[in-house]
């Protein structure tokens, strides 16, 4: 491939959706003959992939739009992702920003580039979050480890605090062919783990070939993954619990290739929150799916989305939903401190909780699941795992997981990067991973 001599960077926020999506556009200026470069450097394009989950989502993109001109000031700066979708035109209004691209823009980049002279206000191309109902494959590489699968993208679900949908369009699903297609591609650039992402994966099959009905279920999608050669690992990044069937948890439970690890948005343990929030389940089911997934995979990781501070929530409703998480045989939190979005329901509702509470609130649920996390990595020691190590390094050590996500360390060793070996788990370290004896002499290689 002939060079053009012009050299682009990229910066990534939010899911690992995101980074499946950037990788993707990354290879699309590959193709077009630009060298990719690190952001800290100089290049002639810097791209940012925002995200709206979070609050501050305005504050950090302005911080990374002025981080790539501080690199060159001269710079052609793109912005794309659900931020960008959601509010181009706040974007287009940041000093600096060139270019910003919506929903179906930002995979038509290279076509926006015949002019990177810098603007006096950013341009936009964004198309109706209705119009967004076409689908386009993405996979990152480059982590010789791990690699991250779109399957899915959009969500058909209204939970009132959410912006996604109006950020990422309707539901729809890659075709089980490109799927494997591009499961295989990354077998072949040397990852040894993949997991499965998109906006609601369990819905998977939901547009797969333009239509609303299901062509294939999220069952059918990891029976055909499990069949992929190559591949150590399958990890599933997010499943909504009323989505998660018994079947897909059988049929983890005796797979050859997708690991013991779920991670199951709960978002409240109140129901009363959950009817507010508009999710499809109530604490019942929740606690259901924890009861089957360790009755069939007792070491089972299971992860935990919640919301704290959402409107209603009083005191006497955060008790119930603490309590409610404290019960349950979960492995860690993911916990999101509730923030009004413009557009959403619930910035409507009455009940708004003091941020001052919110704050607490959180604090005390990353306790908690500090505690999870510690008592899960317990129940761990002792026990014979496969780990999977990879190439970070830290203060004299590099770091792996084991198949159901138990972090570990050892010292670091630049031969061991991608190599698999059977340990037994010893003690947990000041720092929380876990150290380990290992039990074969040489790597278990693929």
């Amino acid at each position: 491939m002939q060079l053009n001599g012009k050299r682009v960077a990229f910066h990534t926020l939010g899911c690992k959706l995101n980074f499946s999506e950037t990788s993707t556009i990354a290879r699309s200026f590959e193709g077009e003959g630009y060298a990719q470069v690190p952001f800290e450097e100089e290049a002639d394009i810097y791209v940012i992939n925002t995200c709206s989950v979070t609050h501050n989502a305005d504050k950090e993109c302005r911080s990374w739009v002025k981080k790539a001109l501080k690199s060159n000031s001269e710079a052609f700066v793109i912005i794309v992702g659900c931020y960008a979708q959601l509010k181009p035109e706040e974007i287009a209004a940041i000093d600096g920003v060139d270019l910003v691209l919506g929903a179906t823009e930002k995979f038509k980049i290279t076509d926006y580039l015949e002019d990177l002279s810098k603007k006096d206000m950013g341009e936009v191309h964004s198309c109706e979050i209705d119009e967004a109902d076409s689908y386009v494959g993405s996979y990152s590489i480059g982590d010789r480890t791990r690699a991250f699968l779109k399957v899915q993208d959009g969500c058909d679900y209204k939970c009132t605090y959410c912006t996604i949908p109006l950020a990422r369009g309707i539901s729809r699903s890659d075709t089980l062919e490109n799927v494997l297609r591009n499961a295989r591609n990354i077998v072949a650039e040397g990852a040894r783990e993949i997991v499965l992402t998109g906006v609601n994966i369990g819905d998977y099959g939901k547009g797969e070939f333009g239509t609303k009905r299901h062509e294939h279920t999220f069952l059918d999608l990891v029976k055909a993954l499990d069949e992929v050669e190559g591949i150590d690992r399958f990890r599933i990044s997010s499943i909504e619990p009323n989505l998660l069937k018994d079947e897909t948890i059988q049929f983890v439970a005796q797979s050859k290739r997708f690991v013991p690890h779920f991670h199951i948005p709960l978002q409240s343990g109140s129901n009363k929150i959950l009817g507010l929030m508009r999710r499809r389940y109530q604490r019942e089911l929740y606690s259901e799916r924890v009861k089957r997934i360790k009755e069939l995979i007792p070491d089972c990781c299971i992860g935990v989305d919640v919301i704290t501070g959402f409107p209603g929530e009083t005191d006497e409703l955060f008790m119930e939903s603490y309590n409610f998480i404290n019960a349950l045989d979960i492995s860690y939190l993911h916990v999101f401190t509730y923030s009004e979005r413009d557009n959403t329901l619930a910035a409507e509702m009455p009940g708004t909780v003091d941020y001052a509470v919110r704050k607490k609130r959180s604090k005390m649920l990353r306790v908690l699941s500090a505690k999870k996390r510690r008592a899960f990595y317990e129940s761990q020691l002792g026990k014979e795992k496969e780990i999977l190590l990879e190439g970070n390094f830290k203060e004299g050590y590099m770091t792996g997981f084991t198949e159901n996500y138990v972090k570990v360390k050892t010292l670091w060793d630049p031969e061991l990067i991608n190599t698999k070996h059977r340990v037994r788990l010893e003690k947990i370290d000041k720092d929380g991973s876990v150290l380990f004896k290992t039990l074969t002499q040489e790597p278990i290689l693929a």
